[in-house]
């Protein structure tokens, strides 16, 4: 469908504009209308110019703050529910609003709301490149069944969930992520650095190295003559890799190797599990039908694999199988959250079972981050006091053997 502008007399012959979407001018005119007497312009909403884009982009990105999108979806559940109308609503968030690319596409909606526009339908043409795909289509339903307060309320509860689980882990990587840094820097500091300096005194006594010391040495003469080659393939690796999981083979393999990992492997099927069973219950209170929600809760999966097995389900399910079987078919997903499905749609209760699911599968994927976690730092500290160690060592014996050559 597409969006027009349109000037017209009512029949009163008073003057009003607006917006409205069809299908082609003809369909335009014909809706225009039923309401209104005489149409006096209409021409279609052009969409802005690749160099009027550029030019209008804000500097910093066009990325979403989940944070603050989550508080945007909360104040209009609670707007709404006070009875202030869709306009005003608008209106009161975009003036609040902080956030630039949000500020942004408010102001545009607020626009099209004042013109006549659906906030649906606004929504999902001036943000399609910025907000959720489950947020637009929870709207969309809710505006449909008269319920935009409540989708509204659904979408702040799940992102609300959503981003909390996030921060969570962010914050659990922070102590072991600088910790390798710190280790990565300490260990080419003393290769390149200390450890030649100690070889440089060594070098000047004729006493013969312990076996230790001499591999140290040769590391580190390694180290500090293949530097540019080290470096050269590292950064092979990370282009190559990059490439490769560009390709659709190669996100399907990464993917299905990211699944078979040891810890991340187990944390890679709890979050599959968890993205799946939030969305589907989201999309399913909304009202979507089944095949769409399984869609769009296919598209918001991380992982590539799953993703592609959850979205060619949909075939199955226009035949008229289950979700439970096709689920089972797929093989992609957890017995578990398969055999809860069978039982919810048995029940007739499936959003509810997927709720609960999913409550369940929250839980795991933060149990199961907090303990990769939890041996992740004591390894990195180990590795590194072991190194330490090693160099240490091997200077001190090369040390007491100088000595004892004097």
């Amino acid at each position: 469908m597409f969006t027009y502008k349109y000037s017209a007399l009512s029949k009163d012959g008073k003057k009003v504009s607006g917006v409205i979407e069809a299908f082609n001018e003809m369909d335009a005119a014909a809706k225009i209308k039923e309401n209104y007497a005489i149409v006096t312009h209409l021409a279609p909403v052009k969409e802005q110019g690749k160099a009027a884009a550029f030019l209008s982009m804000d500097i910093g990105g066009n990325k979403l703050d989940d944070k603050l999108f989550t508080l945007m979806c909360r104040q209009f559940a609670v707007i709404l529910k006070a009875g202030v109308p869709i306009t005003r609503t608008v209106a009161l968030i975009y003036e609040k609003m902080t956030d630039k690319p949000l500020k942004r596409v408010l102001g545009q909606v607020a626009e099209d709301v004042e013109a006549g526009r659906s906030i649906s339908a606004s929504f999902a043409d001036r943000g399609k490149k910025l907000l959720p795909t489950t947020f637009l289509e929870t709207i969309h339903a809710g505006e449909e069944s008269g319920s935009l307060d409540v989708s509204f309320e659904s979408v702040s509860q799940h992102y609300a969930k959503q981003t909390n689980l996030k921060d969570k882990v962010r914050g659990a990587m922070i102590y072991p992520a600088f910790v390798l840094v710190v280790a990565i820097v300490v260990v080419i500091v003393l290769m390149v650095k200390v450890v030649p300096t100690f070889m440089a005194i060594f070098d000047t006594y004729e006493a013969e190295l312990p076996f230790i010391t001499q591999t140290l040495i040769w590391a580190s003469d390694f180290f500090r003559s293949n530097i540019l080659t080290i470096v050269g393939i590292a950064a092979f690796l990370g282009l190559f890799y990059k490439i490769y999981g560009n390709t659709e083979a190669g996100r399907l393999n990464l993917a299905k190797t990211q699944l078979k990992l040891p810890v991340l492997g187990e944390i890679a099927v709890l979050n599959a599990s968890s993205q799946f069973a939030n969305t589907m219950a989201m999309m399913l209170n909304a009202g979507l039908p089944m095949t769409k929600a399984v869609a769009i809760s296919s598209r918001v999966m991380d992982n590539y694999y799953v993703s592609s097995r959850v979205g060619k389900i949909t075939g199955r399910l226009e035949e008229g199988y289950t979700l439970g079987r096709c689920l089972r078919e797929a093989n992609c997903l957890p017995d578990i959250l398969v055999d809860m499905t069978a039982v919810g749609e048995d029940s007739g209760e499936l959003a509810q079972t997927l709720s609960m699911t999913a409550e369940y599968y929250d839980h795991e994927l933060e149990r199961a981050t907090s303990e990769a976690l939890a041996k992740l730092e004591p390894t990195i500290l180990v590795f590194l006091a072991g190194f330490a160690g090693y160099i240490v060592i091997a200077i001190y014996m090369a040390m007491f053997g100088m000595y004892a050559a004097m």
